[in-house]
């Protein structure tokens, strides 16, 4: 068995950083819209996915593409720039 780190996405911390700042949320309130039963967010998980120090869940994930409106391969693949413009903090959806 290989003892390697996986690759990471290069790029998926300032991403999701661009994102919280268009939504106008601090990262307490960015991780209560986040937040998954089955994978809690905490404001010290979304610095830490900010600065590329943590990955997050495929379920959180899962939830930042929603919250924008976005696909999730958007937020993964480093050949694809989110879109120009992100939803403000009025108009990001908050489904479940």
């Amino acid at each position: 068995m290989g003892s390697k780190r996986r690759a990471q996405p290069r790029r998926m911390a300032a991403k999701l950083l661009q994102i919280r700042k268009s939504l106008d949320l601090s990262q307490e309130k960015m991780a209560k819209r986040l937040d998954v039963v089955r994978s809690p967010v905490y404001p010290t998980h979304i610095s830490e996915f900010e600065r590329g120090l943590r990955e997050p869940s495929l379920l959180v994930l899962l939830r930042y593409a929603r919250i924008t409106g976005i696909y999730v391969d958007v937020l993964i693949d480093d050949e694809l720039d989110l879109p120009k413009h992100l939803p403000s903090k009025s108009q990001g959806r908050n489904r479940s």
